[in-house]
């Protein structure tokens, strides 16, 4: 049973997007996976054994215990039925507590079918008198990330303080140099520049230096004044 399980659409969204998050989840004793939706290629500089090289080194540098791929086709994902079943599958074996999902808004094709397909597989997975694998099970826990394309600023529910863990969130990047993600001296901005200055952007949101966003569909429950009084 995991704790903490990031649905990515492509190797290398998770580390983009939520790469302090993960780090800080493993520093925080907490079991966390990656399940990746497609393998990400072709592309242009790309291979899948290039591909897998950099996924296990980028896992390494965030200590995350479990990864896998599901192997569905990239550029052509689509949120049907087989689709679903696997990705049901998954959260049945994986049973996490907490799902963290792409969101919905972009220019991407595979992000929106990505993003819509954790809705269902979500779902089904608590389906009884069923022929899928397994037990029901409801995950608790489901928010979005921003793996996006677009230009846009949707408006965050939780913003998660990364202050301490920037240093492995950018390493971990760093490793899909196949993708132009190695830092690249001598050229301003590039897409390493681009990474840690937008969470330069939510650091600054919340008063401190680096931070990432988290959406929610349904309101944020919170048990405590101390743990509310703890996020000002």
């Amino acid at each position: 049973m995991l704790d903490l399980l990031v649905v990515a659409t492509h190797p290398d969204d998770a580390e983009l997007s939520v790469g302090g998050i993960l780090a800080k989840a493993v520093e925080e004793g907490l079991q966390v996976g990656i399940l990746d939706l497609t393998t990400g290629e072709p592309t242009p500089r790309g291979s899948d054994e290039t591909r897998r090289k950099e996924t296990a080194a980028a896992t390494a540098a965030l200590g995350v215990q479990y990864r896998e791929n599901l192997g569905l086709p990239n550029r052509k994902l689509q949120a049907d039925l087989d689709a679903r079943r696997e990705l049901t599958n998954a959260f049945r074996r994986l049973r996490p507590r907490l799902i963290l999902a792409p969101w919905e808004e972009d220019v991407h094709p595979d992000h929106v079918q990505a993003s819509r397909l954790c809705d269902d597989a979500r779902f089904w997975a608590k389906l009884s008198r069923s022929d899928l694998d397994g037990e029901p099970y409801w995950p608790p826990g489901m928010f979005y990330y921003l793996s996006v394309h677009l230009r846009i600023h949707p408006q965050a529910s939780v913003v998660v303080d990364i202050s301490e863990h920037i240093d492995k969130k950018l390493a971990a990047v760093a490793c899909y140099e196949s993708q132009g993600l190695a830092k690249e001296a001598g050229t301003f901005p590039n897409p390493y520049d681009d990474i840690r200055d937008r969470a330069r952007y939510w650091g600054w949101s919340i008063r401190t230096a680096y931070a990432e966003p988290l959406l929610a569909r349904e309101e944020v429950r919170v048990d405590t004044m101390q743990a509310l009084m703890a996020g000002i």
